[in-house]
C-alpha cells in the first residue's frame, strides 16, 4: 500500500519511543488519526476534552519519561488552543512535538476556512508558534517531511518545544520510497573549562567550609537523580530543591534541607549561612526560586552546573548531560571509600509561619500532611497554581521513587489535570504493580480543565483528582487583601458542592466530599487501593494565607 506522510509521522513517533500521541480530532487532523488507527498498536491516539490538556498531557508525559511528548491538533481555534501548553513547555525547557493540521495548501490565501498561512491578511501561524517553539515549519511536501521533522525532534530534545504546520493535501500526499526515520543521538557538549573551573572550586571549598546544593528540574529531565545523590555524598554537602525540583532529591534523606525561594523553608537559608560555598545544579534560578536567597547568596561563592545560564552572578558551567557531568565530578571529587550515610540526623523542616485561619473548612498544613502521610512510595504528584500549589510545595515531602509536578514556567491554571493524564499514561504500571498519580488543585484550576477527569475515566486510569474547594481564586482574593487594601473581591464564587456533582455526573466514579482530616485519610485510602480514578473535594477557607514568602513579608510590614 501507499505510505502517506501521516503514515511515516506515526511510525516515526514508534521510532522515537513514544506510545501516546494526544490530541483533539478536526477535518485538518484526521488523516492523522486515520493513521494511527492502521498502525501497529504500539503507538494510540489519545483525544483530549480541550487542546490546552492535550498539550499539557504531552507535557507531563516529557516530564514523567524524560523522553519526547507529542500533541496534535487541527486549524484554527484547535491551533490557537495550543498556544498556553506550549509557552508552559518553552519556559520549561520541555520537550514536545506539536503536529498542527492546515487547510489544504491551495486554498491558502484564498479564503480557506481557518487559514492561517500569513497569506491574504490571514494568521500568521508560522510567526505565532515561532515566538513560543525552539523550531517551528510549515511542510509544504511530502519531501520536505523528514529533514524537517528531524530538525524538529533535534530543536525539542534541547529543550522546549518544537511545531509541524501540515496542510491537508501534504497529509495525504504520498511520501514514496524514503529511508524509516532516524533520530540522530543527542550530542554532548562538553565544557572542559567550564568543569575544571567547577572541580577547582568544589575542591577548595570542601576544604575550608561546608557546601549546599540547589537542585533545579534539568536533573529530573536528564534522569540525574542518583548522580546527584552521589555527588552530595562525596561532598557531604546539605541539599535543597528549587519549586519545580521537588523529586530531583529524596526528601526524607537527612541531607535533605528543604524548597528554596518563595516557597522555601527556613533550614535551607539556615544552611546557606553556614556554607563557603553554593553549587546550583540545573536551575537558572529565577525569582520563584532564589526570593529571600539573593543577600546570603551574594555573600559566598556561587558556581552552577546546567544548560541554561543562572540569573545571577555565578562560576557557570554549561552542562547539556547532567548525568553525566555529575557522575565525572564525583568521580573526581571522591576521597576513595564513599560513605553512604550522613553523620547528622533527618531535618524535621519548620513550616512557614502563617495568620491563623478562622474560616470554615480544613487548614492547608494539615490536609497536605495528611495526604502525604497516605502516598505509597512511586506516588506521583501534580500541583496546580496558586494558594493550593503553594501549600503542596511548601509541606508536602515527595514519595520515594515519585514524580514531583508543578508547572512554574507560566504557571497555568488547570496545568494539572491534562500533565497529570499524560504521566500516568507512561507510568501507572510501576516494579509493585499499579503507580498512582495524585492531582492536588484548587476549584478555579478545576472550573478551567478539569474536565479532563472524563479522559481519565474513559481510559481507567489510576489517577486522584483532590480539588481544595474554597469557592474562589484564592490567590487573587489574598492579593486583593493585601495589596488592594481589602476593600472588594472579583474573585469569589457562588458555592458549589463540587463532590456531589462530581459523584452525579459520574456514577461509577469513585467521588467524595471531604470535611475533617479523619474523613480525608478514609478516603484518599479508599482511593489508593482501587486501580482507576477517583475524585475528592475538600472544603478550605478561602481567607487562608498560603506559605509563600512574599505575602507573608507583606504582611510583616504592616505590622
Amino acid at each position: 500500500m501507499p505510505s502517506r506522510v501521516v503514515d511515516y509521522l506515526v511510525r516515526a513517533v514508534s521510532t522515537l519511543g513514544v506510545r501516546h500521541i494526544f490530541g483533539v480530532d478536526g477535518a485538518n487532523i484526521e488523516d492523522l488519526y486515520d493513521a494511527l488507527f492502521d498502525a501497529p498498536d504500539d503507538v494510540a491516539g489519545i483525544v483530549a476534552k480541550h487542546e490546552f490538556s492535550a498539550a499539557t498531557m504531552a507535557d507531563g508525559y516529557a516530564r514523567s519519561t524524560g523522553g519526547l511528548g507529542v500533541v496534535a491538533a487541527t486549524s484554527g481555534g484547535g491551533a490557537m488552543n495550543l498556544v498556553a501548553g506550549l509557552a508552559e513547555s518553552f519556559s520549561s525547557r520541555v520537550p514536545v512535538l506539536a503536529l498542527v493540521g492546515q487547510p489544504p495548501t491551495a486554498q491558502e490565501g484564498n479564503g480557506a476556512f481557518q487559514d492561517s498561512s500569513g497569506l491574504a491578511g490571514t494568521i500568521d501561524a508560522a510567526r505565532m508558534f515561532g515566538e513560543i517553539t525552539q523550531y517551528c515549519a510549515r511542510v509544504d511536501s511530502a519531501a520536505d517531511l523528514p529533514d524537517k521533522l528531524s530538525r524538529a525532534v533535534d530543536a525539542a530534545r534541547r529543550g522546549g518545544p518544537a511545531v509541524l504546520l501540515l496542510p491537508k493535501d501534504v497529509q495525504q500526499s504520498d511520501i514514496g520510497d524514503v529511508p524509516p526515520f532516524r533520530s540522530a543521538p543527542q550530542p554532548h557538549r562538553r565544557d572542559e573549562s567550564g568543569l575544571a573551573r567547577l572541580r577547582a572550586a568544589l575542591t577548595a571549598a570542601r576544604t575550608v567550609g561546608k557546601i549546599v546544593i540547589i537542585a533545579g528540574d534539568q536533573v529530573a529531565r536528564d534522569d540525574a537523580r542518583a548522580e546527584l545523590a552521589r555527588l552530595a555524598r562525596t561532598l557531604d554537602a546539605s541539599v535543597g530543591v528549587a519549586p519545580d525540583a521537588k523529586d530531583t532529591y529524596d526528601n526524607a534523606d537527612p541531607a535533605f534541607c528543604g524548597v528554596a525561594g518563595s516557597m522555601g523553608h527556613p533550614e535551607l537559608s539556615a544552611a546557606l549561612r553556614s556554607a563557603t560555598l553554593c553549587l546550583i545544579v540545573g536551575t537558572p534560578m529565577p525569582i520563584t526560586a532564589r526570593t529571600g536567597l539573593d543577600e546570603l547568596l551574594a555573600d559566598r561563592t556561587v558556581a552552577h552546573i546546567g544548560v541554561a545560564a543562572p540569573h545571577l552572578s555565578a562560576v557557570h558551567t554549561t552542562s547539556t548531560d547532567l548525568a553525566r557531568d555529575l557522575a565525572e565530578l564525583a568521580d573526581d571529587l571522591a576521597d576513595g571509600v564513599e560513605d553512604s550515610s550522613h553523620p547528622y540526623p533527618p531535618h524535621e523542616l519548620t513550616p512557614l509561619r502563617v495568620p491563623e485561619s478562622t474560616g470554615p473548612g480544613l487548614r492547608y498544613r494539615e490536609l497536605v500532611e495528611t495526604i502525604e502521610a497516605l502516598l505509597p512510595e512511586g506516588t506521583d504528584v501534580f500541583a496546580d497554581a496558586g494558594n493550593t500549589g503553594a501549600a503542596v510545595v511548601h509541606h508536602l515531602r515527595v514519595p520515594r521513587g515519585g514524580r514531583f509536578v508543578v508547572a512554574l514556567g507560566m504557571g497555568g491554571m488547570g496545568y494539572a489535570f491534562g500533565a497529570a493524564i499524560g504521566s500516568a499514561f507512561a507510568r501507572h504500571r510501576g516494579p509493585s504493580g499499579i503507580r498512582h498519580t495524585i492531582v492536588v488543585a484548587g476549584d478555579g484550576a478545576f472550573y478551567m480543565h478539569g474536565m479532563e477527569l472524563h479522559t481519565a475515566i474513559e481510559h481507567q486510569l489510576p489517577v486522584v483528582f483532590i480539588v481544595l474547594n474554597n469557592n474562589a481564586h484564592a490567590m487573587c482574593v489574598t492579593r486583593e487583601q493585601l495589596y488592594y487594601r481589602d476593600r472588594y473581591s472579583f474573585n469569589r464564587f457562588r458555592p458549589s458542592n463540587l463532590g456531589a456533582g462530581i459523584d452525579a455526573m459520574f456514577p461509577e466514579l469513585s467521588a467524595y466530599s471531604v470535611r475533617t482530616t479523619a474523613e480525608l485519610a478514609i478516603a484518599l485510602g479508599r482511593c489508593v487501593e482501587s486501580d482507576g480514578p477517583a475524585f475528592i473535594s475538600i472544603d478550605v477557607d478561602p481567607d487562608e494565607v498560603p506559605p509563600f514568602i512574599p505575602f507573608l513579608a507583606t504582611l510583616e510590614n504592616k505590622q
